[in-house]
């Protein structure tokens, strides 16, 4: 097959599987036993060549360090934040699971989510590591350009999604929180943006929230909480190009039914409103494969790129490369060629250990992404 004249992106949401004696020390460090911190150090960088060695050999477009240094997508904060001192939830809410005990008991025996920790917020939320994102940044700039590859995303919790998982025990209202939230998180931001990569900012709260941490709430309060979500959000972002930024938009990567989950038309419109210029969101999995259609009816604004999941993070099947063609052809029926990427789902391994999927597969299913890429691409820019 001839090279196309132009390729759709690929990319993924930002965690991938750690190596067994990376996760073994994080859960070590996790529970309180003490770790050598150099040591711990040493193996993460090199974590994090692995990692960008076998993205790029997979023909991703647009990578990153999978999240090696982080215990979780979104509760590192506490290690780089102050202010969590409270007692963590130790059980989250799901209505979908409610219907499905032994589902319930599945998710909550996933020994990556068992060790996760989210302790509230008991004083004022200031930067106290201001190391840990230029870290990151220094070390997945340095193992992308040793291969020659340039374009590179960093994931962040996103200010609602911090929101969410740590409760408020200190700010007076939940406005004043997630504000504050989003100041201290600027800097992380700002330093990824700095060493030239792509911002994504995760936010589970705008669409996962409706079922869990918000599922009491009417539609109508849902959509005034994310709202002020993303409010936080642009203010956090405000010094970053649109084009530099790029937000995930996530209904939960756990294996649950998933059948309360909130319609994609309920939400998009709020959703739109959010600074960065891409738009990442489930497209492969059951329950949101055909949200295509309702986005090609509502329309796309004319700034915003999207970037639909062609392939799911939950199964060791791996989609075949002219299925994730097809769902791409469909996909540029919502908008043109040329403001499309092409994603997973959601993470591969959201919480260290996380046991759902082969770590090996992980890799084949991001080469079938690409392919898939470059099959679309060759029919689409023909």
């Amino acid at each position: 097959m001839a090279s196309p004249s132009h390729l759709i992106p690929s990319t993924h949401t930002g965690s991938l599987p750690r190596p067994d004696d990376l996760i073994q020390l994080m859960w070590a460090m996790g529970d309180g036993i003490p770790v050598d911190k150099m040591a711990l150090d040493e193996r993460v960088s090199k974590a994090i060549v692995e990692i960008v060695e076998k993205q790029v050999k997979a023909g991703v477009t647009i990578i990153n360090d999978g999240e090696m240094s982080k215990p979780s997508y979104a509760t590192y904060v506490k290690d780089r934040l102050s202010g969590f001192a409270g007692e963590s939830i130790q059980n989250y809410f799901f209505d979908d699971l409610v219907d499905f005990p032994r589902s319930a008991e599945a998710v909550a025996g996933n020994p990556g989510r068992r060790k996760r920790s989210a302790p509230a917020c008991t004083s004022t939320i200031e930067v106290i590591d201001k190391t840990a994102a230029v870290k990151d940044m220094t070390e997945l700039s340095a193992a992308a350009k040793n291969l020659g590859h340039k374009d590179i995303f960093t994931s962040a919790a996103s200010p609602g999604v911090v929101s969410l998982f740590f409760g408020n025990e200190f700010y007076k209202t939940r406005e004043e929180y997630v504000f504050a939230i989003a100041e201290a998180m600027r800097f992380e931001y700002e330093a990824i943006a700095a060493a030239g990569a792509v911002v994504q900012v995760d936010c589970p709260d705008l669409a996962m929230g409706r079922h869990s941490a918000y599922a009491e709430l009417s539609l109508e309060d849902f959509r005034s909480t994310i709202r002020t979500n993303i409010e936080a959000l642009n203010y956090a972002v405000r010094n970053i190009p649109a084009e530099q930024l790029r937000m995930h938009l996530c209904w939960g990567n756990y294996p649950g039914p998933h059948h309360h989950d909130v319609p994609i038309q309920d939400i998009i419109d709020i959703v739109w409103t959010a600074k960065p210029q891409t738009v990442l969101f489930e497209g492969a999995n059951p329950r949101h494969s055909h949200e295509w259609s309702v986005l090609k009816e509502l329309g796309v604004p004319a700034d915003k790129f999207i970037c639909p999941g062609v392939i799911e993070p939950q199964s060791n099947y791996i989609e075949h490369p002219e299925l994730i063609a097809q769902r791409l052809g469909q996909w540029a029926e919502v908008v043109s060629p040329d403001r499309l990427l092409a994603g997973v789902d959601c993470g591969f391994s959201v919480h260290v250990g996380t046991t759902t999927i082969d770590p090996d597969v992980v890799f084949a299913k991001l080469a079938a992404l690409s392919q898939g890429c470059e099959i679309a691409s060759q029919r689409l820019f023909a």
